[in-house]
């Protein structure tokens, strides 16, 4: 399993989401309080953030836990982004792949997307779906986030919105057999994700809206979305409703 998180809004810095806050996802790596699958989350990081000056998004990943990065450490509180997506990683049992390659948030063009979770049945999934993600060239990681990521990134190419091509991801993948299905993605103007096994919360504030794996904080305003649900909105807040069968 793996911990992730998405911010749109007023510009943040990375270490604000990644490593101060009093449950970032630094403190998730090692100590998570809401994993339902794993314990620890050190088998890599990675951080995905939009800029003024560039379209497609800046992208940080390395393989190494995040709490031995001394370079992010010492960079991340001098970047600002209104719109961030990162993630620790826990890799799954059977998905050997240890390099970089592996760990989200995987690219392609504008999109940055993470899975919390793992596919039920990996190979016949691959030999199903690979079809579909030969134009995504990170789809080739040899993960299942990243055929995920494939299936998604084929959607919007073909015009679907943000939220629409992550559903399709999960109908694609329920096909082959299922398994657990947290997923994110972000564009620079608007953030989606899919809800299922394993948690994801939701805060909205003026500034901005945050959808976590865990509670960065102890503010009330958190609220855990049920399962089964698809998530897609901009700055001024998210519609959450149940994902298309």
């Amino acid at each position: 399993m793996c911990r992730h998180l998405v911010w749109l809004g007023e510009p943040v810095t990375l270490a604000s989401l990644v490593l101060e806050a009093p449950w970032s996802l630094l403190r998730q790596a090692y100590a998570p309080r809401h994993q339902e699958h794993g314990v620890v989350n050190a088998d890599g990081f990675g951080v995905g953030w939009f800029v003024s000056s560039r379209p497609e998004p800046v992208r940080y990943r390395r393989a190494q836990p995040v709490w031995g990065d001394a370079s992010f450490a010492s960079f991340a509180p001098t970047v600002s982004s209104g719109c961030v997506l990162a993630a620790v990683r826990d890799a799954t049992p059977g998905f050997s792949a240890s390099d970089e390659s592996s760990a989200a948030p995987f690219l392609h063009g504008r999109w940055l997307f993470s899975h919390a979770g793992a596919l039920a049945d990996w190979p016949r999934a691959r030999r199903e779906l690979v079809h579909r993600t030969l134009d995504v060239p990170e789809a080739a990681a040899a993960v299942d986030s990243a055929l995920l990521f494939g299936v998604a990134a084929a959607a919007w190419r073909a015009g679907a919105s943000l939220g629409e091509g992550l559903a399709e991801c999960v109908q694609a993948a329920e096909a082959v057999g299922g398994g657990r299905l947290c997923l994110l993605a972000a564009d620079g103007d608007r953030v989606a994700a899919t809800t299922g096994g394993d948690s994801l919360f939701l805060r909205e504030s003026p500034t901005g809206v945050l959808l976590a794996s865990e509670p960065l904080d102890e503010d009330p305003c958190w609220r855990r979305l049920p399962a089964g649900q698809l998530v897609e909105g901009g700055p001024d807040g998210l519609d959450v409703i149940a994902l298309p069968t």
